[in-house]
């Protein structure tokens, strides 16, 4: 097994834990996360989201917080990861399973310098928003609706550790 392929593994093992520093152990100092809700530069903002989640969920829906995660690969570039979350949506209260792909890329330290998920944003807000998730999921309109209440919240909640 490539080490990098071992700090996937690492890192998502510390995410079903919802282990902040752990996770935020793996990420280089200039890392850039995206996905259909966060884009995010350097090691403060994309570790600050992680803490921010895993706050959340301990707080308000460890009960029925669950993830699986599956074909992980890395060579020295590049890896993959497969995985899937069970969990209560703090704004809502409804539950939601999301399916996710991620990828990434490593420098030579072999930490994570570039990851990307991608998940169907149209199912996770059918679930996550109900009602008006299932008749406005799929526009542009809820789609920056959602990240700009992200990034407030993360704003907010950085703010609130002092970072």
């Amino acid at each position: 097994m490539h080490p990098n392929q071992s700090q996937l593994e690492s890192f998502y093992a510390a995410f079903a834990r919802l282990d902040a520093n752990a996770m935020a152990a793996c990420y280089a100092p200039d890392v850039q996360f995206d996905d259909e809700v966060f884009s995010l530069r350097g090691h403060p903002q994309v570790t600050g989201m992680w803490r921010m989640l895993c706050d959340v969920t301990r707080a308000k829906g460890a009960d029925v917080w669950k993830l699986a995660y599956s074909g992980i690969d890395a060579d020295a570039r590049s890896g993959r990861a497969h995985w899937e979350a069970d969990y209560r949506f703090s704004a809502t209260g409804r539950m939601v399973h999301n399916i996710i792909d991620g990828v990434f890329e490593f420098n030579e330290q072999g930490l994570i310098t570039r990851h990307r998920d991608r998940f169907d944003f149209w199912a996770w807000s059918r679930q996550a928003l109900g009602l008006p998730g299932l008749l406005l999921g799929w526009t542009p309109f809820l789609r920056q609706k959602v990240r700009a209440q992200a990034a407030a919240n993360l704003q907010k909640y950085l703010t609130s550790q002092g970072s």
